[in-house]
């Protein structure tokens, strides 16, 4: 009896131990829950489309400073680098030279009007008695012809005299405008006005505001002129061409606004491509002549766009996919065709509607087909 009674205990712990297992098995068998997915929900908005043009930055009036006459420098009156007032004194040339020009033509005037004195004489003198038959005609012609001849030959010096003194005027040189002045290009002593010496001295440049220059192809110009004429048709406020942002060398992006007030007239057949001018508000004088820029514009706006972030996009051998969270929480491998990227986020062009969810966070988890536990996340 004890010996039946010891068997039927191991039997039971042995049922017991069997449907431990069971249970063990069971509970191993059993589905995990579906992974925890970020997903972003899509929506439409008009998505403006940027393009960006490498150009050059022009004073807004760059003016050469030229020597009009030959000669030796003789005074620089600036500090190169420093902003100068319209008419400041700039250079002086030797001007020697030239005011002897100008006292030798001063006595041609004078020798020209004793000259006149003594035809007007001949003339008043001859004029009555020709009038009463005392002389013969002849001879009031040839006091006539003495007279105009005297007067022609004053003018003529007395014209002679002004372009000798424009002259000597050349050798002061004044500030056209006000501006920054450049370096020097020529020192006290050296002979300038006449290549290949210095004839172009220094440049004055008014950067109140500045003007960046570009060159465009014909296909961006054509872009760019159907988007604008598209604005226009829409009746849009803002002045086509505006709102232009300038990008500096050092990344930043400048302050000021600017917008396209030139188109060139045709395009170079040397490079086909056309000259685009743009100008910008510049009171701070931080952009200088010869900085390079990007100018970025808009070129187009997509109509109910849609956006999502490029760390959604998949890509492989040129083809690119999205995981589309589809209906019951399974994931939807969605073949897509993209448009043009806009910062960190990248417009769909093909493929996707609004309010569809996408996988944002842990792509590398999921497979077509997948059950998710999905958890929305919002972009500003």
């Amino acid at each position: 009896m004890a010996m039946k009674a010891i068997m039927i205990k191991a039997l039971c712990v042995l049922c017991l131990f069997l449907l431990s297992c069971d249970k063990v098995v069971e509970e191993q068998k059993a589905p995990p829950p579906p992974p925890e997915v970020t997903v972003i929900e899509t929506r439409t908005a008009d998505v403006p489309i940027y393009q960006e043009f490498v150009g050059q930055v022009y004073g807004f009036k760059d003016i050469a400073i030229r020597a009009r006459v030959e000669g030796f420098l003789e005074g620089i009156h600036f500090k190169e680098g420093t902003e100068v007032k319209k008419n400041k004194l700039l250079y002086t040339l030797e001007s020697q030279p030239f005011e002897a020009d100008v006292a030798a033509k001063m006595s041609m005037v004078a020798e020209a009007k004793t000259v006149l004195s003594y035809a007007e004489s001949d003339l008043s003198r001859i004029r009555p008695l020709a009038e009463e038959n005392a002389v013969s005609q002849s001879d009031l012609d040839a006091a006539v012809a003495r007279y105009d001849a005297s007067v022609a030959s004053l003018k003529a010096a007395q014209a002679n005299l002004r372009a000798a003194k424009i002259q000597l005027s050349y050798t002061k040189i004044y500030a056209p405008i006000s501006g920054i002045i450049g370096k020097t290009q020529a020192k006290v002593g050296d002979f300038v006005g006449k290549n290949p010496n210095p004839v172009i001295l220094n440049t004055v440049s008014n950067i109140d505001s500045v003007l960046v220059e570009l060159f465009i192809t014909e296909s961006q110009y054509l872009n760019w002129a159907r988007h604008i004429k598209k604005r226009r048709a829409a009746g849009e406020e803002q002045p086509a061409g505006s709102g232009l942002e300038l990008l500096l060398a050092d990344g930043t992006v400048y302050e000021h606004r600017g917008k396209v007030d030139f188109v060139g007239r045709e395009v170079d057949p040397t490079t086909g491509t056309l000259l685009i001018q743009a100008s910008f508000p510049n009171p701070d004088e931080l952009l200088r002549p010869g900085l390079f820029a990007k100018i970025k514009a808009v070129v187009d706006i997509v109509e109910d766009g849609i956006l999502v972030p490029q760390r959604c996009v998949n890509e492989l051998q040129g083809l690119y996919s999205l995981m589309v969270v589809a209906e019951g929480n399974k994931i939807d491998r969605r073949q897509v065709k993209m448009g043009p990227r806009i910062d960190d986020l990248w417009l769909v062009a093909e493929g996707l509607q609004a309010g569809e969810r996408v996988v944002y966070e842990g792509l590398q988890s999921v497979r077509d087909g997948m059950t998710v536990n999905p958890q929305t996340h919002k972009i500003e």
